[in-house]
């Protein structure tokens, strides 16, 4: 990689950033899982799938020369996707941490095949070619992991496990990473990023959409609650009537103490039975 054009090394240095804040987006969902204890409705696959991505983007790195921008920052999310898989997997329930050592079983054999296989049947650009494919596989899975998640926000229409931070840097981070590759004229690190950016896109408008969507069902939920009702009478109509004269207020009184008269008994023969 040539970094002689200044926008070259800045917009990687810029995609490192944005790509770090893109890998410490989750934290605070797994700050809640460890102090609940409980994984809740979160799924592992979008850790693992970001973790293989991570380690093939770093064996691609050693392919190409001076390469250094997509190591450092490949190298760190190896590193913390590790964690938060790790901290997923202590909490998960049975079958969720189960299924989680599959996946991670299965795509690491498939990463460690494919590496091993350019290793020691394709040279060159050959090689390039392959892992370079491989790397954008993987990348475009990663920006997609999230679509079941999408789903869910779509068919519950609540935004609580789609993070609109990991959202928002996701698409920023993309952006960058595609002004990179596209400044290096380098196919496989612009192509994925792509859809990085329409996707990225779109969650942020999902999120938008339902957000506002279940504030005014919350809105519309305290419009319509009931009066408080104490010995079969309104509350509201009592405290109002408690602003006028005191001849109403001696009125209404004396129209309470009537009431708890007549359905004391009866509520006292209900605890009874009961």
């Amino acid at each position: 990689m040539a970094y002689h054009h200044p926008w070259i090394f800045i917009s990687g240095i810029l995609g490192n950033i944005l790509s770090f804040m893109v890998y410490l987006a989750p934290l605070p969902t797994f700050v809640r899982v460890y102090k609940k204890k409980s994984t809740e409705g979160f799924e592992s696959l979008p850790y693992v799938v970001a973790l293989v991505s991570a380690m093939l983007w770093i064996y691609y790195a050693t392919l190409k020369p001076n390469a250094f921008l997509l190591m450092t920052i490949n190298s760190i999310g190896c590193v913390v996707e590790t964690i938060y898989i790790i901290v997923f997997i202590v909490y998960a329930p049975k079958k969720a941490r189960i299924l989680t050592l599959k996946l991670l079983l299965v795509f690491n054999m498939g990463a460690l095949v494919l590496v091993l296989i350019t290793h020691f049947f394709s040279k060159g650009r050959s090689r390039i070619h392959v892992i370079g494919w491989s790397c954008v596989v993987t990348s475009a899975a990663v920006f997609a992991a999230p679509l079941s998640i999408m789903r869910s926000v779509i068919h519950t229409k609540s935004v609580e496990f789609m993070p609109f931070t990991l959202s928002f840097f996701l698409t920023c981070s993309a952006t960058l990473w595609l002004v990179y590759g596209l400044l290096l004229k380098d196919f496989y690190i612009s192509l994925p990023n792509i859809v990085g950016v329409v996707l990225g896109t779109i969650q942020m408008l999902l999120y938008v959409v339902y957000k506002k969507f279940n504030n005014n069902i919350a809105k519309d939920h305290e419009r319509k609650q009931p009066s408080p009702i104490v010995n079969g009478k309104n509350m509201n109509h009592i405290k109002a009537s408690n602003i006028d004269s005191s001849s109403p207020q001696v009125s209404g009184d004396i129209e309470v103490g009537r009431d708890e008269n007549l359905y004391g008994p009866q509520l006292e023969h209900s605890d009874d039975g009961v």
